[in-house]
């Protein structure tokens, strides 16, 4: 990932343009139809889930996600490591910015608005964009628990920021927020794991690789084998139990922003069974849902009574 306003960080202005990060600001409406863009091109899933929220939700969660996108895209830029811890720091400074009430780039323009609306605190973006910095730093997790207090920064952090937006009728919906966050990026690593290999990275908890029989090499060679389907069985029913945990605070939710959760994570546990439609192997396939299911799973939702 890698942001910057310009030379200042070494990095080209254009990459600055990509990310928005140029400082510029725009009406309001364009710059949510700016965030709207950004959630649709990067997500399908998440963009889908959010179309089913009241407008000014709707446009409050695209304004986190665009926020949350561009830290990630900094992460992942082809630039030094250095350049893109510049970057955070940028992106950071802008954040501070926003919050108090000077944004100068689109996307901040709009979070801005919905944190103001919404009392969108900002802990949880500052966790995210720490999550972010080990992203460029950390290329192994000795343990789950390591690997678990990671989900929490990158991931857990996003259902901090989106719960005020979503509504909820006791703190302890924050709870399970934050398990769902879990679920869903433990779903990404699983999903990932051959594109982060060829990023030299290894999210799978080196101690249950060991226990299982798979080595590091096998994971840049993309080997397949009794040992890699026993380790990805075991990650697979890990995450499986996460989302059965994380299920119950949907009910704590204002009822309007049910469905678009409860959707999230119907279509996240599909990506699950992609992968084992695959036969594991995520080094050449990426697991998803194709778009039919997606509509499928939306009218199932729809019509299904929610579990209380």
């Amino acid at each position: 990932m890698a942001f910057s306003s310009g030379p200042v960080l070494g990095l080209k202005p254009v990459l600055a343009r990509d990310f928005g990060l140029a400082p510029e600001t725009s009406h309001l409406d364009a710059c949510y139809q700016y965030c709207r863009d950004i959630a649709r091109r990067s997500s399908t899933t998440f963009y889908l889930s959010s179309l089913f929220l009241k407008p000014e939700k709707r446009c409050a969660v695209w304004a986190v996600y665009a926020f949350c996108r561009t830290a990630d895209d900094i992460v992942d830029a082809v630039t030094p490591a250095a350049a893109r811890l510049a970057a955070i720091d940028h992106w950071e400074q802008a954040l501070r910015a926003a919050y108090a009430g000077t944004p100068k780039h689109r996307i901040m323009v709009a979070l801005h608005d919905a944190a103001d609306r919404f009392h969108i605190p900002l802990q949880p973006a500052l966790d995210l964009l720490r999550g972010a910095r080990l992203d460029i730093t950390v290329r192994r997790y000795a343990s789950y628990n390591d690997l678990r207090e990671y989900c929490y920064l990158v991931a857990s952090t996003v259902g901090l920021l989106t719960s005020p937006i979503l509504g909820y009728s006791s703190s302890v919906a924050l709870d399970y927020g934050v398990a769902l966050g879990r679920a869903m990026q433990m779903t990404n690593i699983l999903r990932d794991i051959g594109e982060d290999a060829r990023l030299g990275r290894i999210y799978l908890p080196l101690d249950e690789m060991q226990r299982f029989g798979y080595t590091e090499s096998s994971i840049f060679e993309g080997v397949i084998d009794d040992a890699f389907v026993a380790l990805m069985r075991f990650q697979i029913d890990r995450v499986r139990r996460l989302y059965t945990d994380a299920e119950p605070g949907i009910a704590l939710l204002e009822p309007e922003s049910r469905y678009t959760v409860r959707l999230a994570l119907t279509l996240y546990r599909q990506i699950l069974a992609s992968i084992e439609a695959n036969r594991y192997d995520v080094y050449s396939r990426r697991a998803y849902v194709p778009f039919r299911s997606k509509l499928l799973a939306a009218l199932t939702v729809a019509f299904t009574p929610a579990q209380k």
